[in-house]
């Protein structure tokens, strides 16, 4: 792999969201709803010193005018979107979903955690 690979992109800072993820995941325990895991992702953070910013508001544009606002779930390390999902399995609409939130934050790389079952399901995606 060459230096700019962009499978290397916060290779480290990704791990350390799945290590909390999992913690969560065995703390909580599986498949309640989405919000609690995204509160409890925010006291993970905090005990592991990452940076974070829980549903920062991003403005989102049609043609140079404003039309709405994007929340994501979570931002951490000011660079990594992380997505909390409680659902069957990440499919391509999920991926289709954080490629959008990607090109709003104007962020490269994305986390969708899945807590519905005992183990974590979990990728990553780079724009």
């Amino acid at each position: 792999m060459e230096p700019g690979d962009p499978r290397l992109l916060f290779k480290d800072e990704v791990f350390r969201i799945v290590g909390c993820a999992i913690e969560v995941l065995n703390g909580l325990g599986n498949g309640i709803v989405e919000k609690p895991y995204e509160n409890a992702l925010v006291v993970e953070f905090r005990l592991r010193a990452i940076p974070f910013r829980q549903q920062p508001a991003f403005d989102l544009f049609y043609k140079e005018i404003k039309v709405g606002l994007f929340v994501p779930d979570l931002i951490a390390f000011d660079a990594i979107v992380v997505d909390t999902k409680v659902i069957d399995r990440i499919t391509e609409h999920e991926r289709g979903l954080m490629l959008n939130y990607l090109r709003i934050t104007k962020l490269r790389v994305g986390v969708i955690l899945n807590f519905k079952y005992r183990k974590l399901e979990w990728e990553r995606l780079v724009l």
